[in-house]
Order: structure tokens, then sequence, then C-alpha cells
């Protein structure tokens, strides 16, 4: 395969990974024209959330399954274009339970077809010794495509004026842009089943058997504690802008920068620690990027709310940031690390994501009732004690890995 072909692969997935998710989290940017043109109430827009949640919940493990079956390119392709045309659908404004009907099949859309999809043809793609870089380049090319695609459609928006017409434009033109890279993935991607080292994938049956083999594999449930300690920080990092202002007393305005800073910190941090994960090691580059979360999240804890000391509260977002975005950029890669088989990785990307992203579960729960429970600076600061505790066990996970399975 040539240089070229390579980076236009790696290009498509990352357009994919970056861009199909801007639909169903349409609320993080636009809640309240997207509440007004809907005309729904806060707790049917977080509803519409919840169902889309359940259902891509629901879809991991199956996903994972279906990608050991089928070829990454034909589920990716399907994914983006069945994501999309449901996208021209909602552009409509549908009715409230054809709303829930949408969310619920973007949940699946996004992740039966999808993200296990994804994953391997992400291992695929980066050589044996390679993977933290090819994790790496994915997450930092998703952040940019997130970005830049999100950046250029707000400014539509508000040259359109803000309301549900600059809103409708906004959804059809994801749709559209989901649609054409559904295309590309088509003619891009390859059901090749060599890696870039040239290795071939051992066709297995994937069934009740292989399942049980994989769930046997502490690995893998060392691997689902790492991504759930990661997530859980990841949760956590939605917390600084509010903590900015409520704790720091600072303005909406400069939590809003402290938040949009983060977005920028993204790419170049996956990117980074990508490169040093084959460097040093996924495991150890995963264990060290905890250690520099348990001690910033300290920080955190620590820190009295003075506005005079907004620096330490900048410089330690910022810290916390890059650390987060590394681990999303790199936990990935301790597959190869872990010896997982080539041929069982999808299987294996849907049993990790169902533990691992169970912080979209109970991390809202645990935030909501530590800050109504101790309202202000404590609260904060119980809810930061939490995430550290929890980052302490992915660091313990880490370095098992590390010691019981790196050679």
């Amino acid at each position: 395969m040539s240089t070229f072909r390579r980076w236009l692969i790696m290009t498509c997935l990352c357009l994919s990974g970056g861009i199909i998710y801007l639909l169903p989290y349409l609320r993080e940017v636009y809640y309240i024209p997207l509440q007004e043109a809907l005309q729904l109430s806060n707790t049917q827009l977080g509803i519409l959330m919840s169902v889309f949640g359940v259902a891509a919940m629901i879809s991991y493990f199956p996903g994972g399954w279906l990608a050991d079956k089928i070829s990454p390119r034909k589920l990716i392709t399907i994914s983006m274009l069945s994501t999309g045309m449901a996208g021209l659908y909602f552009a409509t404004f549908p009715s409230y339970p054809l709303s829930i009907a949408v969310h619920a099949f973007w949940g699946v859309s996004v992740t039966l077809t999808f993200w296990a999809a994804l994953i391997k043809a992400t291992r695929n793609w980066g050589k044996r010794t390679q993977q933290g870089r090819a994790f790496g380049i994915l997450e930092s090319g998703r952040g940019i495509a997130e970005v830049v695609g999100s950046t250029a459609l707000l400014a539509l928006f508000a040259r359109l004026g803000s309301g549900a017409l600059g809103l409708s434009w906004v959804i059809i033109l994801f749709s559209l842009t989901d649609i054409l890279i559904g295309l590309m993935a088509w003619f891009v991607l390859e059901d090749s089943t060599k890696d870039s080292s040239g290795r071939e994938e051992k066709k297995e049956k994937i069934g009740l058997k292989e399942i049980i083999k994989v769930l046997k594999m502490p690995v893998v449930w060392l691997i689902s504690i790492v991504i759930l300690a990661a997530y859980s920080a990841y949760w956590g990092s939605y917390y600084f802008t509010p903590y900015a202002t409520d704790v720091f007393r600072m303005s909406v305005v400069f939590g809003g920068a402290l938040g949009v800073g983060k977005m920028w910190i993204k790419p170049i941090s996956a990117l980074g620690a990508g490169f040093l994960a084959d460097k040093i090691g996924a495991s150890r580059a995963v264990a060290w990027s905890f250690v520099v979360l348990i001690a910033s999240f300290g920080v955190f804890v620590f820190t009295p709310g003075n506005p005079k000391l907004v620096l330490i509260l900048v410089a330690n977002t910022a810290l916390a940031s890059v650390a987060i975005f590394a681990l999303r950029g790199i936990y990935f890669a301790t597959f190869e690390e872990g010896g997982i088989p080539l041929a069982l990785t999808g299987t294996v990307t849907g049993i990790v994501s169902v533990i691992g992203y169970t912080p979209d579960i109970f991390m809202p729960l645990a935030g909501g009732a530590l800050l109504d429970g101790y309202p202000g600076a404590l609260g904060y600061r119980y809810f930061f004690i939490f995430i550290a505790g929890v980052c302490m066990l992915g660091l313990l996970a880490a370095l098992i890995i590390l010691r019981k399975f790196v050679k």
C-alpha cells in the first residue's frame, strides 16, 4: 500500500470519527435553539439524550462482535450514510416521539455499526510497534475535525440569525457531510485482512465459546478499568468551567474560554502521547498520565477559590486536559501490549466499551449529587477527590498490565 493511500485511509477514519458524533450531541452547542425549535422542556430534551445513551450502551457489545464478522469498510459506510439520512429528517424538527426515535436510531448507528469498526480499522492501520501513534493520530484528527466542523457551522448559524432556520441548515450540512464521508469510506477503506505489518488476520469463529474466552482474559478487565478511569476524568473536565465561575468567581465568558481552550489541547496532546507511547510503551505512558491526573485533581482539591489564584486554575486545567486527552489517544494501544488477538479486536472493543464508558451513566449522577448536597467549593472538592480515587484504580490497572503482560 502506498504512503499516500495509507494517509488517505487515516484521514477518512479521523473525519468519520470526529463528524459522526456532532449530530447526536447537538445540544452541547445548540441547547436553547434546539429546545425552542422542537418546542421541548428541559426534561424532554434530557430524555432525548438519555434514549441515545441507552441505545448506544446496548449496542457496544454486539457492535464489537459485528466488527469481527464484517469489514470496517462496510460498517463505517453504513454508519455514516444512515446517520446522515436520519439527520436530514431531523432537520425538519419532527414531533417529540419521532425525535426520540431518531435519537434511539443514532445510538445504534454511531455505535453498533461504527465504534468497534473504527477501532479495528485503526489497529489494522498501525504497525505492531506503532500502535500508540496510530491511535494518537486518530484521536488528534478526530479532535481537529470536530473543532473545525463545529466552528465553521456555528459561524453559519450566527450569520443566519441564530434561530430555527439557521439550526435547520446546520443539521442539514452536518448530515450531508456524514453522507459524503460515508461515500468516501466506501471508496477509500479496504476489506483487506492484513494489517500494516503484513500480519494476516487469523479468521476465527466468533461464537459464545470465543466470547467466554475473551471474558476470561484478565487483561480485558484491566483495560476496561483503565478506560473507565480515563473516561471518568474526561467527565470531570466538563466541570472545569462551572468550577471557575462558581468557586473562583470568574465570568461566564472566562469559563467558556476555558472550555474552548481544552478543545484545542486535544489534538496536540493525543498526537504527542501516541508517539511517546511507541517510545516508552503504551501502558507505561498510560500509568504516567494517571499520575499527572491524580496530582492535578489534588491541586483542584486544595487550591482556595481565590480570583488572585486564577493562573493556577488555568495552568492546572491545561495540565489535566493534556493528561486526559493523552489517555484518550492511547488507551486502545494497550490491546497490542496485552496480547489481544487481531481477529478478536472488535469483540474486545465491545466488551471494554460497555464497561469503560459507564461513566456516561454514573458521573453526571455523582457530580449532581455532590454539588447539590454540598453547595459551593466543598461539593467540587468532594467530586474531584472522587475522580482522583477512580484515577488511582486506573493507575493500578495500568501498572498490573505493565508488570504482567509487557515483555
